[in-house]
């Protein structure tokens, strides 16, 4: 999935994906407006776009369409982690290095996550040994 969307398409998703919710091109025109001079057919092409590259999935109403998220933006940004993790030649010293970047909040949120997965995993009826 994930080649990283330009300027353009990751304002149209930030709408979709905030909206959470059919939307149309009028819409996404409408609000975009509010911070810069764009084209009806500009911002119906990124959708168009959006919806071959299968970003969104689109459904007919009346003589426009309503485009809805194909997936959330925490998978999208997962999955550029993924991607840029797996391109490196040591795994290991990569996530070292990420993690020196991130604040304390951001390592919370890591170790929250972390947390939810282990459980996840965790066989039924009990925890895991040693916890």
């Amino acid at each position: 999935m994930p080649r990283q969307l330009g300027d353009l398409e990751d304002a149209v998703m930030t709408r979709v994906w905030q909206w959470n919710r059919p939307v149309t091109v009028r819409e996404v025109l409408e609000d975009l407006q509010q911070e810069r001079s764009i084209a009806y057919t500009t911002v119906m092409t990124v959708m168009d776009n959006l919806h071959q590259k299968g970003w969104v999935r689109r459904e007919v109403d009346g003589r426009a369409y309503r485009y809805t998220a194909v997936s959330t933006r925490a998978a999208y940004a997962a999955a550029l982690m993924n991607e840029a993790w797996s391109k490196s030649d040591n795994p290991a010293a990569a996530l070292v290095a990420f993690f020196s970047m991130m604040s304390p909040e951001q390592r919370e949120s890591l170790q929250a996550a972390v947390r939810m997965v282990q459980d996840d995993e965790a066989p039924e009826g009990g925890t895991e040994p040693g916890r």
